[in-house]
């Protein structure tokens, strides 16, 4: 993989550009421009329904400084494999302006509804047949941009608007669909988790995962101001508690020999190595108004006690993978 420098990312424009309509605060925003600045050059980008869609594409304006296609929430995957395709033919029969380029970087962004959800037959199927594109699932946890209802990537016990917290029940029963296991499972060559508290752990594994070929998977979490309900200005602080918690390890996969091989990145590594950096889950919990239930007098230590023990049995299960 080629090393990419602070210097040369700094002089690297945005294809992002500023002036979209995303919240203020909105992590997809930061994810998305720390994606593009990792492409090598000519790059074409299909994008979900949802917030980052609705919001960088108001007609007629556009904020995308790069060939972009909006697609239906279930067929984003679909779509980045007709480009593919559409690239592998052009330069076989040597026509067409696409033919004329050494590398074009096919980059696929999705919400939690349109990869958990809506569009996961299009991925499932994408990845089975190798398409070489990278997949960016920008994971809000919720369906943000049509009024927080509930998703697969919804976390157990958090309070959205179709899973309301109160006397009856205490927001989301059920939990977050494992969404790395099963894309893991795959066997797709390379796999990471992203977060935008580390941004230069953001553009390596986005370039190594642009560089492999075949298709690749970047899970990113996009803590959400508005459907978390937490001030603006607290993104990042609860993107990083993310990590610290454990609730959202960073580690990335790849396949070797048939076989995954799990690596932490170095901010998870630091807790391995030092358990006792690890904080607890309330630290992250309290910080969002969704879970503001689970800390009235009257409710929810068992609750509080079940999540902290669900995020200690992943981490460990995690550990054991990457050969701690």
């Amino acid at each position: 993989m080629s090393e990419l420098s602070l210097k040369e990312l700094a002089k690297k424009p945005d294809l992002l550009c500023p002036g979209a309509r995303l919240c203020a605060g909105c992590d997809e925003a930061i994810i998305v421009r720390l994606v593009l600045k990792a492409t090598r050059g000519p790059t074409i980008v299909t994008n979900a329904t949802g917030c980052l869609e609705v919001a960088t594409s108001s007609f007629p304006y556009t904020a995308w400084d790069v060939p972009w296609i909006h697609s239906a929430f279930e067929n984003t995957a679909a779509t980045a494999s007709g480009i593919e395709a559409a690239i592998k033919a052009m330069k076989k029969r040597k026509e067409g302006p696409l033919s004329t380029f050494e590398k074009i970087d096919v980059l696929a962004f999705a919400g939690d509804g349109g990869t958990y959800d809506i569009g996961f037959q299009a991925l499932s199927g994408a990845i089975e047949r190798g398409h070489d594109f990278t997949y960016v699932l920008l994971d809000n946890e919720a369906y943000m941009n049509t009024g927080i209802q509930r998703s697969g990537a919804t976390p157990f016990t958090a309070s959205t608007t179709t899973s309301p917290a109160g006397k009856v029940i205490s927001g989301k029963m059920e939990t977050k669909k494992p969404i790395d296991e099963i894309i893991i499972a795959h066997g797709l060559p390379y796999f990471a988790t992203l977060n935008a508290a580390w941004p230069l752990d953001v553009v390596k594994k986005t370039r190594k995962s642009i560089e492999i070929e075949g298709p690749t998977f970047l899970h990113a979490i996009v803590p959400c101001s508005r459907g978390w309900r937490y001030p603006a200005e607290k993104t990042i602080e609860i993107s990083r508690l993310a990590v610290q918690t454990c609730v959202f390890p960073l580690y990335e996969v790849n396949y070797q020999n048939g076989r995954p091989i799990y690596k932490l990145s170095s901010p998870s590594l630091s807790i391995a190595k030092r358990p006792e950096s690890k904080r607890p889950i309330e630290d992250y919990l309290k910080s969002q108004g969704r879970f503001n239930h689970l800390f009235r007098p009257e409710k929810n230590v068992k609750l509080l006690e079940q999540i902290q023990e669900s995020v200690n049995l992943k981490w460990e299960i995690l550990l054991d993978k990457c050969g701690f």
